[in-house]
């Protein structure tokens, strides 16, 4: 008895399956029965509907093969799949057997609130929910139209994939592509190989990235290994965070930020912009290099880097703080901070600044360097201000006063003028030359050793050594000569001489190993 419930209740199920294979026609106002070939089919003609499962079929006509489970529609066919999707078309073949749909002909495939893809030859795989196009087809929801050569539509994970000559259309962008995917409710794009992003609004920025994605609702991105440029700027990284709506831009690793107008680029292992402020930073390995009108390159280095943006020329802004470097192939500097206002084009040293040009080094409590015609100009030291050089005999050549204001021309050192409580050390050497069996031999002699004190003075330049001292306001001077030269008088009061810490090119660009995210 046992054996024989089993036993009907297995027939029961195989005859339910074979129920949900099989295609019914559920309603037709014409039917005839016919063969094509040597196959029976039935011709059903006028608002004809089949049904297999929760899947209805609409058409105009169409011939049904009962033996192949197979129906073949014409005219206005409309496939409705549950409650979600809604298929269109002029086209179809439908094997029951398999649950698919070959559609062809002006194929509209609405998915419910999400999406609609139009193509004019689409195979749907209802088994797997999965809508698929081969000759060209254009998904479009109420943010992007997107269209390619190849692509399907998985329904169940409203996930849309394209390929070959991908296009994306919005308001705001265009994005060009041969790989991309789409999640339609979500509103989320997926980068998968290279992919270039043209912006619609007047900056006419571009982008290329190589894979990320961007939710088109939040406005938000993650991407990698990407470039964007406009007009006017140029940024790469390996991996970049951009949120549009609270206009935050983000990038890290191996970041390269370029102002093309300014011949201006800055490196950095970490790079944010806040356009609503207009404040751009740079950190982590930071350096920048500009070129010159004489193709001469000035690197400056520091731990962070920030340039702020302003419609006012008096408010544009390049901050450098904490161990700043600067080396230019003429003049050297260190300071512990730096700002440039673009204005004037002026530069501000903070904290221990120091410069070198040539064989000079000056110090103060604080430096400002004024830049006419995009060269050196004058450099004004406040406060504390001290210049040495050392001559060929390892002498310090030293000048000291309040102020000083150091002109150049030709960006070469030309003059110094001190101004108030100046004081100046500076060795005569007596150089000769004798000629001796035919070689021409040069001799040099420390003659002894100038002290003056003096509340202003003047000090030439030739090549970049002292030429010649002006002393104004009754001078108070001294020369000790070379074996009355006592150690403890050949300093000024703050003498230091910093030239270990003058910078070199490599100093200055070399970067370590990259920082952490703070």
């Amino acid at each position: 008895m046992k054996r024989l419930a089993f036993l009907l209740l297995l027939s029961l199920m195989a005859t339910l399956a074979v129920g949900q294979r099989k295609v019914r026609l559920k309603h037709a106002d014409m039917l005839k029965g016919g063969q094509r070939g040597e196959v029976r089919v039935d011709r059903v003609i006028g608002n004809v509907v089949f049904v297999q499962n929760n899947t209805t079929i609409y058409c105009d006509s169409a011939y049904f093969n009962r033996s192949r489970n197979q129906v073949e529609a014409f005219g206005r066919i409309r496939i409705e799949d549950g409650d979600s999707v809604t298929v269109t078309a002029l086209s179809l073949v439908y094997d029951g057997n398999l649950k698919t749909a070959y559609l062809r002909k002006n194929v509209v495939f609405v998915k419910l609130a999400t999406a609609t893809l139009y193509t004019d030859f689409l195979d749907y795989i209802r088994p797997r929910g999965l809508a698929k196009y081969y000759n060209g087809g254009k998904l479009v929801d109420t943010t992007n139209t997107l269209t390619s050569r190849k692509g399907y539509y998985d329904v169940q994970t409203n996930l849309a994939s394209f390929k070959t000559d991908v296009v994306g259309e919005s308001p705001e962008y265009t994005m060009l592509a041969d790989t991309l995917q789409y999640q339609t409710r979500a509103r989320i794009v997926y980068f998968r190989n290279l992919t270039r992003l043209i912006d619609k609004t007047p900056e006419k920025k571009t982008a290329v990235y190589r894979s990320g994605y961007y939710d088109t609702r939040k406005k938000f991105s993650t991407l990698q290994s990407g470039d964007m440029s406009s007009p006017a700027y140029q940024m790469t990284g390996d991996e970049y965070e951009l949120d549009d709506n609270g206009k935050m831009y983000k990038a890290h690793g191996n970041v390269v930020m370029t102002s093309k107008e300014d011949k201006l680029i800055v490196y950095g292992d970490h790079g944010k912009y806040d356009k609503k402020t207009g404040i751009s930073k740079v950190y982590g390995n930071s350096y920048a290099a500009k070129i010159t009108d004489e193709q001469d390159t000035v690197f400056l280095s520091a731990d962070t880097l920030i340039s702020i943006e302003s419609k006012d020329p008096r408010k544009k802004l390049l901050l450098a703080y904490h161990h700043v470097k600067i080396f230019k192939n003429n003049m050297q500097g260190r300071a512990d901070s730096v700002v440039y206002l673009g204005a004037d084009s002026t530069m501000f040293m903070f904290r221990q600044p120091a410069l070198w040009t040539d064989g000079n080094q000056m110090t103060a409590d604080s430096i400002r360097i004024r830049i006419t015609k995009k060269a050196i100009d004058k450099i004004y030291l406040v406060s504390n201000s001290f210049v040495v050089s050392q001559d060929s005999m390892l002498n310090f050549n030293q000048i000291k006063g309040r102020k000083m204001v150091a002109s150049f021309r030709k960006e070469n050192i030309h003059t110094v003028m001190v101004d108030g409580n100046g004081e100046s050390i500076y060795y005569a050497i007596d150089e000769k030359e004798e000629q001796t069996d035919s070689v021409l031999v040069k001799s040099r002699v420390t003659m002894g050793m100038n002290r003056i004190i003096c509340s202003n003075m003047k000090i030439n330049f030739r090549e970049g050594k002292v030429n010649n001292i002006s002393f104004y306001k009754m001078p108070d001077a001294s020369f000790t000569p070379p074996h009355e030269i006592k150690e403890d008088q050949t300093r000024l009061k703050g003498f230091v001489w910093r030239a270990a810490e003058r910078p070199t090119r490599e100093q200055v660009i070399t970067r370590k190993r990259p920082a952490k995210t703070p």
